[in-house]
């Protein structure tokens, strides 16, 4: 079945849906237990959104606009001055409290992915692909090679990954923000930008 776009109705509808994931979860959530919380019925639901797994995808990315210091972290990181301190700056933004919902439903969503990859292939390819895209353009304008901008996004982003869930069991802040700093040093003593002039002119124009 396909789905319909843009109407009012289907806007309220998504914004229920967005409220319960953020307060509920997706664990073990069908059609029909989304339908009877938001007080609709399958049908509304498959005519506006074509499956679950779809409105649940559109819904995780509804609720992460809800989230500014997430929204907004690819635009502070590209911004111009050192690499290292936009790097500490991101991982302040993205270890946030006020984030805690997102990235609780974040991990949920991606734990179902990987029960169900043909269901969430959008989803997977998004999370493997597109963080990991913007993390190396920002090494890359940098100065960095492509082959040390991949490397150095590809650390970026698991550092961020694997921190946000130790975030999420209750590791302290102050441990997480301390191996991150130790982990971005040593990622950027280990490369060498390829135009480091394009670097200094960045760091630059901040002072």
């Amino acid at each position: 079945m396909g789905r319909v776009d843009g109407t009012p109705e289907r806007e309220r509808l998504l914004g229920l849906v967005v409220d319960l994931v953020l307060r509920e979860g997706v664990i073990d959530m069908s059609l029909s237990s989304v339908a009877r919380s938001i007080g609709s019925n399958n049908r509304m639901l498959l005519y506006y959104f074509g499956s679950k797994e779809a409105l649940l995808d559109e819904a995780g990315l509804r609720a992460f606009d809800q989230f500014p210091k997430l929204r907004e972290v690819f635009s502070r990181l590209g911004s111009t001055g050192h690499l290292e301190g936009r790097l500490l700056d991101a991982w302040a933004d993205l270890s946030a409290p006020e984030n805690l919902p997102y990235l609780r439903l974040y991990f949920q969503r991606f734990g179902i992915a990987m029960r169900d990859t043909e269901q969430w292939l959008t989803f997977i390819e998004r999370a493997g692909q597109q963080w990991l895209g913007w993390t190396r353009e920002v090494f890359r304008s940098h100065g960095y090679s492509e082959a040390d901008s991949l490397v150095g996004a590809t650390q970026i982003l698991a550092l961020w990954r694997g921190l946000q869930f130790l975030l999420l069991t209750g590791a302290e802040s102050e441990q997480l923000n301390a191996a991150y700093a130790t982990g971005v040093r040593g990622l950027l003593a280990q490369l060498t930008p390829a135009d480091p002039a394009v670097g200094a002119v960045r760091s630059a124009s901040e002072r």
